[in-house]
């Protein structure tokens, strides 16, 4: 068997911690260490009833100090307090009634595997979400996921093909000022050095 996954447990009721963390210690994978190791954590798990602005400052509160992997184990969760979840770093998820030693340890190996996991009812109502957001908040300014427009995509990929100013405009029907105007948004929002480095970059975050 590997190194055991220390694993950093928080409550904001002692109890729960208590019994939580005693629950783990029979478990052979896991090593459950105190406040004064945190940084040597691999795995946060947090405890809360809901995913309210305190259990966001909970999260940002351990990632800062070196656990950047948080599953959470939360009573209620509604819609807003999954996207609160994930916006706020957690790679995993557990309802508090379904939170089984055997669960844990799942999330818990998911987690220090930089994996997230999720109930399955759960990931399709954040794949709802997210399918929202870009329907309606994202698509009607042009952008996308990525942080990229639809027009700006399409310049870097023709510059990755090798072409030029001239190439791009007259395949894309737009001018050759509005390519180089293009490009000058691309490289200077993302502080990039010229174009190459600009087609590297979107080459690396898998965009083209």
């Amino acid at each position: 068997m590997g190194s055991r996954i220390r694993t950093y447990v928080y409550a904001a009721d002692p109890i729960s911690a208590a019994g939580l963390a005693s629950a783990l210690r029979g478990e052979p994978e896991i090593l459950v260490v105190g406040d004064h190791e945190i940084d040597t954590a691999s795995v946060a798990l947090i405890v809360a009833d809901e995913v309210d602005p305190e259990t966001t400052r909970v999260i940002s509160a351990i990632q800062r100090n070196g656990c950047p992997r948080v599953v959470l184990v939360v009573t209620r969760l509604d819609d807003s307090g999954l996207m609160a979840a994930v916006e706020a770093g957690g790679c995993g998820i557990l309802r508090r009634e379904e939170a089984t030693a055997e669960r844990l340890v799942a999330a818990i190996r998911a987690a220090a595997a930089g994996d997230g996991s999720l109930p399955p009812d759960l990931l399709g109502r954040l794949l709802n979400q997210v399918g929202q957001l870009q329907r309606q908040v994202l698509a009607p300014r042009g952008l996308s996921f990525s942080g990229f427009t639809e027009r700006e995509l399409e310049v870097l990929r023709h510059l990755a093909d090798g072409r030029d100013t001239a190439e791009i405009a007259s395949i894309l029907a737009y001018s050759e000022r509005t390519v180089k105007n293009v490009i000058h948004e691309i490289t200077t929002r993302l502080q990039l050095r010229n174009r190459s480095h600009a087609v590297a970059y979107a080459v690396r975050q898998g965009l083209i």
